[in-house]
């Protein structure tokens, strides 16, 4: 990874390319971020930077933060996260990373946490088809058959059934980078991208370009 940043979704909206066609984008606001550690391979085995994101009030961290920060000399930050970038050992603690770090015509990857939709049956969760509704059927929405007779005689492992439905790590890959707004922090992706609005997300270029 040669690249990477913390941001924030923003919404969807859609622009006109240069051509006149429509583009569904989401806006993003990309840092800035700071560097609030170095890891270095000498000291701990592999090079990364951890940056933190969105200023947090002192008297809400504790003091092992609190520590953490003040060493790095940066101000407490809210979201922390580590980047294993290639050129890691260039950036210094308290350097900025900033949107300008991506150009417009870039394809990046974006990870976060996808909606959550609670209990949920088989039909929204898994797709799968709802029972006849007519001729008497009392079998509409349930799961069908659940395993084998006698042998084995139990579900198998993996069945797909009713249960909990998102709220897990989502990775969007090959994602346009539309526009980049240095002055404003403001990236623009094409395409959707995982959480409700507000949702905290990962930049980086893609391992697929």
């Amino acid at each position: 990874m040669k690249k990477g940043i913390i941001a924030k979704k923003v919404g969807m909206t859609q622009v006109f390319g240069e051509t006149g066609n429509l583009i569904p984008v989401t806006v993003l606001e990309a840092g800035p971020c700071v560097v609030t550690q170095k890891k270095t391979v000498e000291n701990d085995g592999y090079a990364a930077v951890q940056v933190g994101f969105v200023d947090k009030k002192a008297k809400l961290v504790n003091k092992p933060l609190a520590g953490h920060f003040a060493k790095a000399g940066v101000t407490t930050k809210r979201y922390l996260k580590e980047l294993r970038l290639e050129n890691a050992e260039t950036f210094e603690v308290g350097a900025e990373i900033k949107a300008d770090m991506f150009a417009a015509g870039d394809k990046v990857d974006v990870s976060g946490t996808s909606k959550g939709k609670g209990f949920q049956g088989s039909i929204k969760r898994h797709g799968q088809h709802r029972g006849p509704m007519a001729h008497g059927s009392k079998y509409h929405r349930a799961i069908g058959s659940m395993s084998s007779g006698t042998t084995p005689g139990r579900v198998k492992k993996g069945k797909r059934m009713p249960g909990h439905m998102g709220a897990v790590k989502v990775t969007i890959q090959n994602l346009e980078v539309v526009t980049v707004d240095a002055e404003k922090n403001l990236i623009l992706v094409k395409g959707a991208v995982p959480g409700p609005k507000g949702a905290i997300l990962v930049l980086k270029d893609s391992v697929k370009a």
